[in-house]
Order: structure tokens, then sequence, then C-alpha cells
């Protein structure tokens, strides 16, 4: 059974903390019964990293694929979180675990900036094109629209998260 394990940095703010259990209920009940999910934080709070993949583990789980719940590819996502992920799995030979990437760049995030500012799509997004203004087809990372997808970089479940 595949697991999605939602890991944040962790706050001091009680109601940062919470807000992880909210997403990791909402994505299960769109996920469905077939899928796992389950929330941790890197550091600050609980549960930590090490537990949340026990809690995928003792939840039936045989595949976690952990996501860095973070906007950019920083520190915390490129290398933190997956040692510290790599970690917790040693104790779990057979697991499969995988680290995705961060949200990054994405029309969907553009979409909730927008209606978080009150305000509505004019001009939906169906084009491929690069977002950064030198028009690199880099900057954007593996969101970017305009970078042909090779056979060995198409979009997996992980992805498309």
């Amino acid at each position: 059974m595949i697991a999605i394990l939602l890991i944040d940095h962790g706050s001091r703010r009680d109601a940062a903390n919470e807000m992880m259990d909210c997403m990791a209920n909402l994505v299960q009940a769109m996920a469905g019964s077939s899928v796992i999910c389950r929330y941790a934080h890197m550091e600050l709070a609980e549960p930590s990293i090490e537990t949340g993949l026990r809690q995928c583990v003792e939840a039936g789980a045989t595949e976690v694929i952990c996501f860095p719940y973070m906007l950019s590819p920083g520190k915390h996502s490129t290398g933190d979180i997956p040692r510290m992920v790599a970690a917790a799995a040693r104790r779990y030979p057979t697991l499969q675990v995988r680290v995705t990437n961060a949200f990054g760049v994405h029309e969907k995030l553009a979409e909730l900036i927008l209606l978080r500012a009150g305000l509505s799509v004019q001009h939906p997004i169906s084009s491929e094109q690069c977002w950064h203004s030198s028009r690199s087809g880099t900057a954007c990372g593996d969101a970017c629209r305009c970078r042909p997808v090779a056979s060995a970089d198409a979009p997996s479940v992980a992805s498309a998260l």
C-alpha cells in the first residue's frame, strides 16, 4: 500500500503545526482509502519524521512517498528532509521510500494566490512556457513547462502532488 507523508518544518506555534493534521486529512479524503496519508514535522514539534514514517508502516504502507510541504527547493527540502527520511527509513529495509520535490512553480499555486487575494483567474494557462523573466528553461526547476520531459523524467505519482 502506498502512503504519503507530508513533511513541514515544524513551528513553535501550535496553530501552524495543527494545520498539517488538517492538510493530511484533506489529502487523505481526496486520495481515498487505497492511500495512507500522514504528516510529520522536520523539527520543533511532533510527530517527527521518524514517528510519521513509523505511523505509515503501522498503517500498512509498503511504499512511502515523502512530500516536503515547502514552497521552494531550499536547504530543508533538498538536503535536510531527504537525509532525515533516509535515516528513519533504515529501520525498514524492505520499505520503498522516496522524497519528492517541494511545491515549486505551478499554475494551481498561482490560482490559489489570486483566490486568497480576492481575485479571479483572467487568463487560464494552457501553453507551455518558462515563467522566469530570462526564459531560461531551468529556473522554474522541474515545474518548468518549456523543458521537454524525457521518459526517465516522466511525471510520477509523486511529481503529480
